[in-house]
């Protein structure tokens, strides 16, 4: 048996383990993943025993300390940090906030972003300048995507008075994968009135797809999911936390997750590390079907060998698309990651809202992203190739029409 048939059957051994793939072709993980059955039965189990032992109970809440603490280290694992960098959250959009709004912002400081954040991060540091009067602005990293640096880019954009710099690891629309090591040194060594620029990270592509070492990033706050690229079910997410930067950032969402048994009406004593940043009550059940997802991952392979299969797959996809002559890949080189964004040259309107309809009633899921108007698919490293094929001939055939 040569390697090449030994891995495909190890695929699709592996990709029994998740009911979405059955029947289907799955092109969305860069909005939600396809969950294993492992992980859902993980969940119903941490449910049945909660119920068991009784939901408010002192087994319960020392099951629940210990099952976060496990959270923290599966999580921990997959970057390449410690478990008290991690705070546990619900999502990515948490996670910045805590981080937005954790600032001790003051009138006249700036905020810069790239032009490729999500909507709803560009719409939090819009409120942050409405009260505050802070000073938001963009950086043009869109257009470094075939062509330019962007960390000279962010460098134009910065200013003396610029106090956090929010991009993201990958960007969701157009899959680029910045150079954030280069970029938060660059920030961290800017002389900046405040002393220090922080950066914030969205990496809600980026988690589960590269390799990641946090602490030699130097990023700041890398806020992150476990329902896209980990698989994992919707309703955790994590938000790293540089020990450095820890100081620096108060606690947005203050609940008794994050104070000690120390804390009084006089006084608030804030855990030592990143639990300060949670708050309260959660789905702790969810915390199981997580850590299952990831151990899956982990147990197909290292999150090196994950992330050149991913760029493997990638690399096929964008080649078919480049070979039709109806569709321009946003990227003029093989993508570095597994989001793969074209356009279709059509004169029908609203040509690419009508591709993805069409195709996911044949049982092929991509979407839409608005800005810039294109289509994108989003490959995993379990994804095959002959389902690309597929892909890539049901494109020609709908746009050849």
């Amino acid at each position: 048996m040569t390697t090449a048939s030994s891995t495909l059957v190890q695929l699709q051994q592996h990709r029994q383990l998740f009911p979405a793939l059955t029947n289907k072709a799955y092109f969305n993980y860069g909005g939600q993943g396809a969950m294993p059955q492992r992980s859902i039965a993980a969940i119903q189990m941490a449910h049945e025993h909660i119920q068991q032992v009784g939901p408010f109970s002192n087994a319960i809440n020392a099951w629940v300390g210990q099952e976060a603490n496990q959270m923290r280290e599966s999580i921990a694992s997959e970057l390449g940090t410690t478990a008290t960098t991690i705070a546990l959250t619900e999502d990515v959009s948490v996670g910045c906030n805590i981080a937005l709004w954790g600032i001790d912002w003051q009138a006249g400081d700036h905020l810069l972003l790239s032009d490729c954040e999500h909507p709803g991060i560009v719409a939090a540091a819009l409120e942050i300048r409405r009260r505050f009067g802070v000073d938001v602005s963009t950086c043009p990293l869109m257009a470094t995507l075939n062509d330019g640096d962007p960390v000279a880019v962010i460098e134009q954009h910065l200013r003396p008075t610029t106090r956090l710099v929010v991009i993201s690891h990958i960007l969701w629309n157009t899959g680029q994968v910045l150079p954030l090591a280069e970029i938060s040194a660059l920030c961290h060594q800017y002389p900046a009135q405040s002393g220090t620029v922080r950066v914030l990270v969205d990496a809600a592509q980026s988690v589960g797809v590269l390799p990641l070492n946090l602490p030699e990033s130097e990023a700041d706050f890398y806020a992150f999911t476990g329902h896209k690229w980990w698989c994992g079910p919707a309703g955790v997410g994590g938000l790293y936390v540089h020990p450095a930067a820890m100081a620096s950032l108060n606690p947005t969402f203050i609940g008794w997750r994050g104070i000690t048994q120390a804390s009084s009406v006089q006084t608030t004593v804030w855990q030592p590390d990143a639990r300060r940043y949670e708050v309260a009550t959660s789905d702790y059940t969810l915390f199981a079907g997580l850590r299952e997802a990831i151990a899956i991952h982990q147990q197909w392979g290292s999150a090196q060998e994950r992330y050149q299969r991913i760029q493997h797959l990638s690399r096929y996809l964008w080649q078919g698309l480049t070979d039709l002559p109806q569709i321009t890949c946003l990227r003029t080189a093989p993508p570095e990651a597994g989001l793969v964004s074209f356009r279709v040259n059509h004169a029908r309107q609203d040509v690419h809202k009508w591709l993805v309809q069409t195709l996911e009633k044949q049982n092929i899921m991509l979407r839409t992203i608005l800005e810039p108007d294109c289509v994108r698919a989003c490959v995993h490293y379990f994804t095959l190739e002959s389902e690309l094929d597929n892909l890539i001939q049901a494109i020609h055939t709908l746009v050849s029409q």
